[in-house]
């Protein structure tokens, strides 16, 4: 069993529809906040596949502005900025604190690793009241390769000067879970209201609805 566990951030510790009341305002809907943050990912992993490399900021402002000309909404450099400035300040998940609280005493290690930029994790963690949790938090910026690419998941096996198989990742995607079975880890996926499995990826060793429900999980197979 892994002792040393790896934690999405986006969707899987913080709640990213805290912006959906910004979506409600300037889209009219507030499900376009879904169809936004796929088209982040998905340009995220294009950039990875074209050996091109922009911060994930930049990709959520770009994929923001494209949806606006697509839809015919005038969205000023101004708001969209505000809105996105948001993210660094999103809030945990209901389960959150008492989640990762049970993991820290069974003992685990715990990092975290996103596409974020450091500097945006880091006010992520310190606003949610998360980072006492955490020993350190990792970026995709350090090997400019979003997830699910392998470089971020070997770059925190080495920083760590463990084995990927000695690490668990524990993401709400699909993909991130996938990415990281793909090098090594073991994995935990977080099956929140409308996330599902690939099934052309491994089957995580671990499944729960939310982040309670895996860390006793995580916890149970530890100890057997």
């Amino acid at each position: 069993m892994a002792r040393v566990l790896v934690f999405d951030v986006n969707e899987t510790l913080l709640d990213l529809r805290a912006l959906a009341p910004d979506f409600q305002n300037i889209f009219g809907d507030a499900a376009f906040l879904d169809a936004w943050f796929h088209q982040v990912i998905q340009y995220a992993m294009g950039l990875t596949l074209a050996d091109a490399y922009r911060p994930f900021g930049e990709v959520a402002f770009a994929a923001l502005q494209m949806m606006a000309e697509a839809e015919g909404v005038d969205v000023s450099e101004d708001e969209a900025r505000a809105m996105l400035g948001k993210i660094r300040s999103l809030p945990p998940h209901p389960e959150t604190q008492a989640a990762l609280a049970l993991l820290k005493d069974a003992g685990f290690r715990m990092v975290t690793l996103t596409n974020n930029p450091m500097v945006v994790v880091d006010a992520q963690m310190a606003n949610a009241g998360l980072q006492h949790f955490f020993e350190r938090n990792f970026s995709v910026d350090t090997v400019r390769r979003f997830k699910p690419a392998p470089e971020p998941y070997r770059m925190v096996a080495k920083e760590l000067g463990v084995e990927p198989s000695q690490l668990m990742m524990i993401a709400a995607h699909a993909w991130d879970v996938g990415g990281a079975a793909q090098v090594g880890y073991q994995t935990a996926f977080v099956a929140r209201a409308g996330k599902a499995l690939y099934p052309l990826f491994p089957k995580p060793d671990v499944v729960g609805s939310d982040l309670r429900e895996v860390a006793e999980a995580i916890i149970k197979l530890d100890r057997a």
